[in-house]
């Protein structure tokens, strides 16, 4: 039976955040997302992700703010002795020692998923109600075989441009996510 009393302490909401933010990535970039693209019409997909991507983004922001508020510190004995120690929270998150084991790859995380929340998601968006509006105009679907009208190539390579940019800001997070989880496991150690 654990401890009860850890839950006085920053360290298990940091874990447990931690695992929501990295599971809940790998599930909509490589299992979610996939599955739904395979399944479903590309109408009902993209009506489905634009629902999705604000809710998945605004975890995904919130989680590394909350990392930064539960930072465990760390108390390794005596600080005459030649021993530190870390202060918790946004403090331990800060300091000097953590600037690029910690505080480099949280604020990346956030950074990247900010600008996919209030840039790049939204930006996408826009596209693709243009594009829906393009293929009333022409007639013909944004992914139908070509040829497409000027209006239409201009839609679908933005869109491609946007999808990539926001594609790969999410890959970075999670690369972020994964070497952060690195840290921790040194510290478990």
């Amino acid at each position: 039976m654990p401890d009860l009393s850890i839950l006085g302490s920053l360290a298990p909401y940091h874990i447990i955040t931690y695992g929501t933010l990295l599971g809940s990535s790998i599930f909509q970039s490589f299992i979610g997302g996939v599955v739904a693209f395979k399944c479903l019409p590309r109408a009902q997909f993209a009506t489905l992700q634009t629902a999705i991507f604000p809710i998945y983004f605004s975890l995904q922001s919130a989680c590394p703010i909350i990392l930064a508020l539960t930072y465990p510190g760390s108390s390794t004995g005596n600080s005459l002795l030649g021993r530190s120690s870390l202060p918790s929270g946004y403090k331990g998150f800060l300091a000097q020692e953590n600037r690029w084991s910690v505080a480099a790859p949280i604020s990346a995380m956030l950074a990247a998923n900010l600008i996919n929340l209030f840039w790049a998601g939204p930006k996408t968006n826009e596209i693709m109600r243009l594009r829906k509006h393009q293929e009333t105009r022409d007639g013909k679907k944004a992914y139908d075989a070509p040829p497409h009208s000027k209006e239409m190539q201009k839609f679908n390579k933005q869109f491609s441009r946007m999808h990539g940019f926001s594609a790969s800001l999410n890959l970075a997070a999670l690369a972020m996510t994964m070497y952060y989880g690195v840290v921790l496991a040194e510290r478990i150690q």
